[in-house]
């Protein structure tokens, strides 16, 4: 079991501002996942919440692999900027992915690199 956030490269946002991204998108996807898939949920905790961090190109890139995700039943949430600091307002920043069976994620996210 685990998780994976797909983080955009090429928005040049600061380490803090990519953190705080990646916190987004891992809480919201978890929200999901308690809600449609509580028992990964919850075998996710108990196996120490394993989270990944992988880099996409692109905004198309990063909505790819949501639709992709989705497709599979997999729980899944896009992160928009609020546009308070770097980035314009709406901008999709981040993907999260899970938590659930490693083997399923990496169907989706298997081929990207690590941050």
């Amino acid at each position: 079991m685990k998780q994976v956030i797909v983080a955009r490269t090429d928005l040049g946002m600061g380490k803090g501002k990519l953190a705080a991204q990646v916190a987004h998108a891992s809480l919201a996807a978890v929200e999901e996942g308690m809600r449609v898939h509580r028992e990964w949920y919850d075998e996710w905790r108990e196996q120490g919440q394993a989270k990944v961090v992988v880099k996409a190109a692109s905004e198309s890139e990063l909505l790819e692999l949501f639709k992709k995700a989705k497709t599979m039943g997999l729980p899944a949430a896009i992160i928009q900027d609020r546009g308070l600091t770097q980035l314009e307002p709406g901008t999709v920043t981040c993907l999260g992915i899970g938590p659930a069976p490693t083997s399923l994620i990496d169907g989706v996210t298997g081929q990207l690199k690590l941050l």
